[in-house]
């Protein structure tokens, strides 16, 4: 589901009821949030692109609200990459390499001040024929975020919802003495589950985004899913995954997006910078930790 494998795990008396209905929600949201999928609520407003606005689902709107707010401050977060996105079709079967003269042309069609709101009837219109929203930088979190909020609805004592590389933790691991969840951060060296370090956590979320994760290969050069809004192409870095802690798991998406890009230096100074973020930062040369990060080990 949602293009990657799902993890959840929760502690209570119905604990079956509540895995249906988390289930159950996780479908109506990829049929809300997704750019793959043709049919779905997103993919309404950019079949529209140009032509006319949309009314769509208050948390759809809520989502792509934020999504313009933080592209307009912001180098690598920009929810209309679409375009670049969908030409690159990297981690699909048929990813390509466009031509310069191709992203270029598609480079137009990614400003975001061109997504127009309203916010008592929440409508949304992409004034440019050829715009394309994409929520991939931030929906994994957002709809982390309305599981965790149903789970403490339902008083869920201790819960893990694992939406492939976003992680949350709710309450009580009952398997450790300590009641702290152990969530492993993976080594973008090795393969799949082999991790660099362990972080022992409650009520937290853990977003990485790394290079590694979906790559092309052609005439011998690797092209990696991490497109720069501003160029076009895949971000160039020396950094093979970010992995953001944060009490909201939107956050972390928004964090782990805005400073992919930067340098190793320049992201661990913005996290000293920003109260309630913590980061690990692993390089092709090392492993960097923010300052708050030696508490969660």
């Amino acid at each position: 589901m949602m293009g990657t494998i799902i993890d959840l795990l929760v502690e209570h008396k119905k604990a079956e009821e509540i895995l249906d209905e988390l289930e159950t929600r996780l479908r109506i949201y990829e049929k809300r949030f997704s750019a793959n999928d043709p049919s779905s609520e997103l993919m309404e407003i950019n079949h529209n692109a140009g032509i006319q606005k949309v009314v769509v689902h208050p948390d759809l709107y809520e989502l792509i609200k934020l999504g313009k707010e933080k592209s307009l401050t912001s180098d690598y977060l920009n929810i209309a990459i679409g375009p670049l996105i969908q030409t690159w079709r990297i981690g699909f079967s048929d990813a390509k390499v466009p031509s310069d003269d191709e992203i270029k042309t598609l480079l137009v069609n990614t400003d975001p001040r061109n997504i127009l709101l309203h916010d008592e009837e929440h409508s949304v219109f992409l004034t440019e024929k050829g715009m394309l929203l994409d929520l991939g930088s931030l929906a994994k979190g957002f709809i982390a975020d309305l599981l965790v909020a149903y789970l403490k609805l339902e008083k869920v004592t201790g819960a893990l919802i694992n939406l492939g590389g976003n992680v949350v933790v709710l309450g009580t691991a009952k398997q450790h003495e300590d009641g702290l969840w152990r969530v492993g951060i993976q080594d973008p060296s090795k393969k799949r589950n082999q991790t660099s370090l362990v972080l022992k956590l409650s009520n937290q979320s853990i977003v990485t985004s790394g290079i590694y994760e979906r790559s092309l290969i052609k005439e011998n050069k690797c092209y990696h899913h991490i497109i720069n809004p501003k160029t076009g192409y895949p971000i160039e870095t020396d950094v093979l995954s970010l992995t953001i802690i944060s009490k909201k798991s939107v956050d972390g998406e928004i964090w782990t997006t805005r400073l992919f890009g930067l340098t190793s230096t320049e992201i661990l100074q913005t996290l000293s910078l920003t109260p309630g973020i913590e980061g690990i930062i692993i390089t092709t040369e090392e492993i960097l930790l923010s300052d708050g990060i030696k508490d969660l080990m």
